[in-house]
């Protein structure tokens, strides 16, 4: 990096240096000292890897997320997310602020804005979660040198318990639907599938002797199809209720193609199921079911890992973030350690005990 400190006629001081693109970026101050420790400053950020080209950040948060909206890669119902989120809540706020002149207090703001309009703590989270991931893009561009999205205060419940539908009302809402469809609420609490990724399956996806489901494809809401949710396909084992569930199912509607088909042999489509299960009126969502099979795989004794493989995650991370709450604590785990290790003494004291009665 070609670097100078110079005096001016007028008896300033022009501190100046040209980027790794050759452009040239100067300025000027009263004392010589003011306009080395600038430079010097300029100079270690350039060492660091950390340099950020000053004019880089006069651009509008606007101009920046529609680039990096065209080049993100993402399911239709992702951009359909990210879009709602921009274009309806964030963009009308800060779209016209340049980039680098957005605080933490303006996002703190529009969380609080948000929160007054009456929206819900978990829509609040994912507009919150978009508008991070723009400005974490901006640093990774070198477009702004920090994220003002940092120690962000968001409404309680964000990010919070999911809500797991009991038992009962599993069975409440396979009662309430017709018997072409109770399959899928088996299917939905057996195997955890997200409701695009059951209504992509094929026949030929079920292995009724190894007792699995192979996860390949989702049904996106334009009812098309499309690769699974982080295009990484997974092999789901499911139980015998599961299995035989399905073998019902196909004996009583059989089909070569889609699992579950209407009545004129066509895919059930996203919108159809929604109206169907909102029909029940029982109150669950598909998402629900695979929260009923997460649950019930952490209360045998699943790891985070087989947890995660299982739902298809792609980090443990998001296992932990949406499920922590359901995992043993430190303290239950010790209680478990010391009682099996105890076990022995303590029916010597049971016996012990019930002699001395």
């Amino acid at each position: 990096m070609m670097a100078s400190v110079k005096r001016r006629p007028d008896g300033k001081w022009r501190a100046r240096y040209r980027d790794e693109a050759d452009k040239e970026h100067a300025r000027h101050f009263a004392r010589k000292v003011d306009a080395q420790q600038w430079l010097d400053s300029v100079t270690a950020a350039v060492v660091r890897g950390d340099y950020v080209d000053p004019q880089a950040g006069k651009a509008t948060v606007k101009a920046y997320a529609d680039q990096w909206q065209r080049i993100q890669v993402s399911s239709d119902g992702t951009r359909r997310i990210v879009d709602n989120a921009l274009r309806l809540h964030v963009l009308p706020t800060l779209g016209t602020h340049r980039l680098a002149a957005v605080r933490r207090s303006h996002v703190q703001a529009l969380v609080k804005a948000l929160e007054d309009k009456g929206l819900s703590a978990g829509s609040i989270r994912n507009i919150y979660d978009v508008m991070a991931q723009v400005f974490s893009s901006a640093v990774e561009d070198r477009v702004i040198a920090s994220t003002p999205c940092r120690r962000i205060t968001l409404p309680k419940g964000a990010g919070g318990e999911v809500e797991i539908p009991t038992l009962e009302e599993v069975q409440a809402v396979r009662s309430a639907l017709d018997e072409r469809w109770q399959a899928i609420v088996v299917t939905l609490a057996g195997s955890g599938l997200r409701i695009g990724e059951l209504l992509g399956l094929q026949v030929s996806d079920v292995d009724f002797l190894r007792r699995t489901i192979r996860v390949e494809r989702q049904r996106l809401q334009s009812n098309e199809l499309g690769p699974v949710k982080g295009r990484a396909a997974r092999t789901v084992p499911v139980g015998q209720v599961v299995i035989d569930e399905l073998a019902a199912h196909l004996a009583a509607y059989p089909s070569d193609g889609a699992l579950f088909g209407d009545e004129f042999g066509e895919p059930l489509t996203y919108r159809r199921w929604k109206r169907l299960l909102s029909d029940t009126g029982v109150g669950v969502t598909s998402h629900a079911f695979r929260h009923f099979a997460a649950s019930a795989l952490i209360s045998g004794g699943a790891s985070v890992k087989q947890v995660q493989t299982f739902l298809g995650h792609s980090s443990a991370v998001i296992t932990l973030r949406t499920y922590a709450h359901l995992f043993p604590g430190d303290e239950d785990r010790t209680r478990d350690v010391l009682d099996a290790a105890l076990n022995p003494l303590a029916d010597s004291v049971r016996t012990e005990a019930a002699s001395s009665d």
